[in-house]
Order: structure tokens, then sequence, then C-alpha cells
């Protein structure tokens, strides 16, 4: 029992839970509790905190192409603070001199916005449409959450490779 009992606290906290409950159905020592010095870490044990913020990781959400002269990307950019949040790209890519040289990005939302994991799930992308006319329209709406939905669309026009923010009509005047 003793060796089993090493080799399941090596796996983490819920082995730990798992070898107290075995220990406790088999007649093991019990689980320590809260209160008890031993069960608590001090100072220089347990978890090393982080001391600045983790590099960027990204997803690639959604592509378009159009011509072979535009191409759009949708990239996932998360949180250096927060883990579950959020940032999305808008970039636009042109095709010059045989390769692909970005012209413009954009943030679709405000930063940190976004939650990671419907971001870079499946069925992400709610409505991404691009257009090949002058000015072209670019239309984007993602997956706030599952319970929640899509947003509303954002809308942009590129105009000779740059993003412009579409501009809602102004509501009339009474």
């Amino acid at each position: 029992m003793i060796k089993n009992f090493r080799t399941l606290t090596s796996w983490g906290v819920a082995a730990a839970a798992a070898a107290a409950t075995i220990g406790a159905t088999t007649g093991g020592p019990p689980h320590p509790s809260p209160a008890d010095p031993q069960a608590r870490p001090t100072t220089g044990q347990g978890k090393e905190t982080r001391t600045g913020p983790r590099p960027t990781e990204s997803r690639r959400i959604a592509t378009s192409v159009l011509d072979g002269d535009f191409r759009f990307t949708l990239t996932a950019l998360r949180s250096r603070t927060d883990p579950f949040a959020a940032s999305v790209r808008l970039q636009v890519f042109t095709f010059e001199d045989g390769a692909w040289r970005e012209s413009d990005r954009a943030p679709v939302g405000e930063a940190d916005s976004w939650f990671w994991f419907p971001l870079t799930g499946r069925h992400a992308v709610c409505a991404f449409s691009t257009s090949g006319t002058e000015p072209a329209p670019v239309a984007v709406s993602l997956l706030v959450t599952p319970s929640i939905g899509c947003s509303p669309t954002e809308s942009f026009r590129i105009d000779d490779g740059q993003i412009v923010p579409a501009r809602h009509a102004a509501p009339p005047s009474p």
C-alpha cells in the first residue's frame, strides 16, 4: 500500500485525493486536515510563481483569399495576463512580387474581450465574409460562448489594402 501511495501522490493533487480515498477505504492513514502545519506549503516550497507575462500564444481561426490578390486572416491572441481571455486580430495581405505581404492589421473588438477556448474551438467563426469589390467589405462575427452564441457582426472595409472600420450611420435626430 505504501508503494502505491507514493506512486499516486507523484501525480499531483488529484492523485493525492485519490490516495486519501484509497487509504480511507482500506484503513490507511486519513487525509491530513488543512489545519495541520505540514499540509501547508512554506516559503520556498510548492509551485513557483511567474515573474512576468507569458509569451503570446496565437492561433489562426479563419482565412479568406480573393482572386489571389488579397488574403484576410483572423487570428486569436491569448492574453498574457488572463489564460481565459483573448484578443482577435484581422490582417490583410497583398500578393506582391511572388509573396504575401501584410498591408494592414486591426483589432476585432476590444483587447482581451474574447474567451480563448470558444475562439479556438470548433464553430468559433459564425460569419467571416469578404468581397473582391473596391473598397472590399469584410464582416466578422465570432462565438462568444456556446450558451451566449455569436457576437454582433463587426464590419470593416479594405481600401487600397488598408483596413477602415465601417461606421454605422448616426441615428436620425428627433
